[in-house]
């Protein structure tokens, strides 16, 4: 995804096109330019941050100017929140996650949320990182509010997801275990080992994290050292 290639909007670089601005795009931007993104660009927290450093601003694309419509009846999902992020989850698999995944999805759905489900959608043997980090940097950048990772055990997912800045994922075997992790840990990403777990018990776990609040008070205090200690080390790493 190469930036400085991209034609300019009245000296402005344009990358209204671009649909997710991540670490790797943020550093081809050269330092104290102006951006023109699109009005749906998503950029991840990690990106904001260096491309703050770098003094790059970023502006929205303006809207564009709407039509006067009649109003007319609304229907009963006008305003819903399966439409918005907040009611939507990000669902990412591999091979070894693929059968569980329509139960998943299934729970999702009944709950009135919105499911998007990035694949894989074969028995073909992939990476599991790959698809735990897509979904991290979903959610991340706030385009999910939840995000949901099938592997064979849950347990490398979960360390991939972490990996995105702004991610709290956490590995479920339990109603217990996965309760803790939204009441006392604000996750928003959910790991689950397709192959240890009975399709009943899955389904348990993620109406649990997708109903269960956060208790905030003492936990966010927690939290906000959590993100404390993951802004530190973005700088320790090469």
């Amino acid at each position: 995804m190469g930036g400085n290639d991209r034609p300019a909007l009245g000296g402005d670089l344009d990358w209204t096109s671009v649909s997710l601005i991540d670490e790797r795009a943020a550093r081809q931007l050269p330092g104290g330019s102006t951006v023109v993104i699109g009005r749906r660009t998503l950029v991840t927290p990690l990106a904001r941050d260096l491309l703050r450093e770098a003094g790059v601003i970023l502006r929205r694309q303006e809207p564009r100017p709407a039509r006067a419509q009649v109003p007319g009846p609304r229907s009963p999902a006008d305003g819903a929140a399966t439409g918005t992020a907040a009611g939507r989850v990000v669902v990412g698999n591999d091979h070894g996650g693929l059968a569980m995944k329509s139960a998943v999805l299934r729970v999702i759905r009944e709950l009135g949320m919105t499911a998007q489900d990035i694949g894989c959608y074969s028995k073909e043997a992939v990476d599991y990182p790959d698809y735990a980090e897509r979904v991290g940097v979903l959610v991340a950048a706030g385009a999910a509010a939840y995000g949901i990772v099938l592997d064979g055990a849950g347990i490398g997912s979960c360390m991939a997801a972490n990996k995105v800045p702004g991610v709290r994922a956490a590995l479920a075997y339990d109603l217990s275990s996965c309760q803790n992790a939204r009441e006392h840990n604000n996750a928003n990403v959910l790991t689950l080992g397709a192959r240890l777990l009975g399709e009943g018990l899955v389904e348990a776990i993620v109406r649990t994290f997708l109903t269960t609040r956060f208790g905030g008070g003492r936990h966010q205090r927690r939290i906000d050292k959590i993100t404390a200690i993951e802004r530190r080390m973005r700088g320790v790493a090469p």
